[in-house]
Order: structure tokens, then sequence, then C-alpha cells
């Protein structure tokens, strides 16, 4: 946890030196940045942290930024695009609601010579000039092994599990399933764990993951050990029907995004962990490569490229932490969340946890 700590401290660093040598005299007076947030559904993240986080670094940059949400329309998220580009945005970072329709956006981007950036989700078959994200990867992997951890804990040798696997139109949502099959697989493929079921929820939709859920619970006939959720909305729908059938807290369930909802139901035992991933460090990576791309520089926090299926993409890709009730304090401590959030009326568990 420390070198993990240490990293993500060291990437904060880095990008505050690309930010500190950037001045309003580097930019002149119209160029702007666009940045197009996919919906506030699907995630809590993009308007109570993303946002935040982006807008404060463009500011600490002293560069315009025009932050707008395309609240999951696609024809919409277009819109945005065509009318930011008409105002004279030289740079647009996207978080895509699918890859056809945000590879629409850069072939148009890439004709008008508009710079795009992939935030958090790559755009498959895109022409995006950078990819800002974390390892889904290894996200996925923290969660299989957070699952296998829990059934291990509860000496349990042989176990039935079932996959609410994130939206199928999301390219994250695939790795992140790739992470956790590395782990669980090997172990489903022994028989030493049974794969009851395996579905993906569309659009991260949290009413169609109870639905869902409720269905895979049936299959299992009430019997289930494991839920391997690929975010903490599916996770915390899962906890939901979980405690209708009076089951939560005995069956290990996964999650992914440290949300309020989310560490509370770590602490009361419901969810058993989850993936924490420092946005502030990834909004400013991305405001980084964004102002490299205004003042015409190379940009210096490249980690690597990852390919869309076209073109390997320059790609800053950021290292989650896997969090448990041991510390979640640390997700407190780097100012993600805030204490009183967290811990109103469950102080007891918070001071048990040292929080």
């Amino acid at each position: 946890m420390a070198k993990r700590r240490l990293a993500i401290t060291a990437v904060f660093a880095a990008v505050a030196l690309v930010l500190a040598g950037c001045s309003k005299a580097d930019k002149t007076a119209e160029d702007f940045v666009g940045v197009i947030l996919p919906d506030a559904e699907s995630s809590p993240r993009w308007e109570t942290a993303d946002r935040k986080f982006l807008q404060a670094a463009f500011d600490a940059a002293a560069v315009k930024a025009d932050i707008q949400n395309a609240n999951g329309d696609r024809v919409a998220f277009a819109t945005i695009a065509d009318q930011m580009m008409a105002a004279g945005a030289k740079v647009l970072i996207l978080v895509n609601l699918d890859s056809e329709s945000a590879k629409a956006v850069q072939d148009k981007a890439a004709v008008q010579g508009v710079k795009t950036i992939d935030y958090d989700r790559l755009t498959l078959n895109g022409s995006a000039s950078y990819y800002v994200s974390f390892d889904s990867q290894v996200a996925g992997r923290l969660q299989g092994e957070g699952i296998k951890a829990c059934l291990d804990a509860a000496g349990k040798t042989q176990a039935r599990i079932v996959f609410l696997n994130g939206a199928p139109t999301d390219n994250n949502a695939t790795l992140f399933k790739t992470g956790y099959e590395s782990v669980l697989r090997p172990l489903i493929d022994s028989k030493r764990y049974t794969l009851v079921d395996d579905q993906a929820v569309p659009d991260w939709d949290r009413g169609k993951a109870g639905a869902i859920f409720e269905e895979q619970l049936l299959k299992a006939g009430g019997k289930l050990d494991a839920v391997v959720a690929a975010n903490e909305g599916l996770g915390l729908a899962a906890v939901e029907v979980l405690k209708k059938n009076k089951l939560n807290g005995t069956v290990c369930v996964s999650g992914q995004g440290a949300t309020i909802d989310g560490l509370r139901a770590i602490l009361r035992g419901d969810l058993t962990g989850t993936v924490y991933k420092a946005i502030k460090a990834e909004a400013e990576a991305a405001a980084a490569l964004s102002v490299a791309l205004l003042k015409g520089s190379v940009p210096t926090n490249i980690t690597g490229s990852v390919y869309n299926g076209t073109i390997n993409v320059p790609s800053v890709l950021l290292l989650p932490v896997a969090i448990t009730k041991a510390n979640v304090k640390d997700v407190i401590a780097d100012g993600f969340q805030t204490r009183e959030a967290v811990c109103t009326g469950i102080e007891y568990l918070c001071t048990a946890y040292g929080i």
C-alpha cells in the first residue's frame, strides 16, 4: 500500500511541474479546452469529483475550460462537441458513451485540426491524440483478489459465484472483467469455484443491475458465496437484493469507486472491498496534456501507449489501490471523501478502524 501511495504522490508531483510551467502568456485569448463528461448516473464521480478536479487543474494553469455533461445522450454528446469546436476549442477531452459515437466526434475534430484526449474510457478504433486513465486490468485484478481473499477468510474452498459485469459498450468494463477473470478463472476451471451466472449490465444502470442480480440469485437457488460486481453502483444494487433476502454480510461482494455509500457499506460489512482511483491525479494528468497541446509542446508525463484497435495511443496510466475496512482511512486522508460524510451514523465503526 505504501508503495502505491508513493506512486500516486509521484504522479501528483510530476503533473504539478507540468502545470506550473504554464501561464496566461502561453496561450491566446481564444484558446480553450472543451470537456465532455458522459452522464451523472453510471457513477457519481463525473460530477462530484472529475468536474471539480479538472476545473481546479485548468484554473491553476490559467487555461480556459468549458466542462459539460452529455447526460447519457449520444446526440447531445455530438452536439456539445460541435458547439465547442465552433466556439474555438483547440482540445477536446472526451469520456465516451460508446466508441462508435466518440469516434465520429474524434474524426470530425481531426478534420478541423482539434486534438482529442480519451479520458478514463478508451475509444476503440478512434483517433485520440492521448489517453488518460487508470490501468483497468489492474483494477479488475484487485477486485478478483479481494473476492478470493474474502472467500479464503471464510474458509470456503468451494464457492458459488456470479459475475455482474459493467456496460458492454464501455471498453473499461471489458478490461475489468479480463482482470478479475485472470484471478478467478483458474479457480473456476479447476472446479473449486462454480460460476453460476455471468451477465453485463447495460449502461451501468443500477436499477437494471438489481433486476439482473435478482435473477442470478434465483438461478443460484438462493445459495451464493460471492458477487463479482464491476463497480460500486452494481455491487450496492446486489447488496440491496441480498438485504431483502437477509443474506447481506454473508456473501462476498466487490466494488470500485470509493464512493461514500461504498465506503460505508465496507465498514458495515455488506461490501467486501472496493478499488480506489485517485481521480485528482487523473484530472491533473489530462489537464497537463491539454495545456501542452495548446502550447504546441511535447507532454512530459506519458507512461506508455495503448492500442485502440487502429493506432497505439500515447497514454498516462495510473495505478488503482485496493480498499478494505483496514484502509478506508487512506481514501479520507487523500481528501477524496470526508470523514463526516463517511462516518455519520456509524461513528463506532470509524473509531474501530482508525478513521
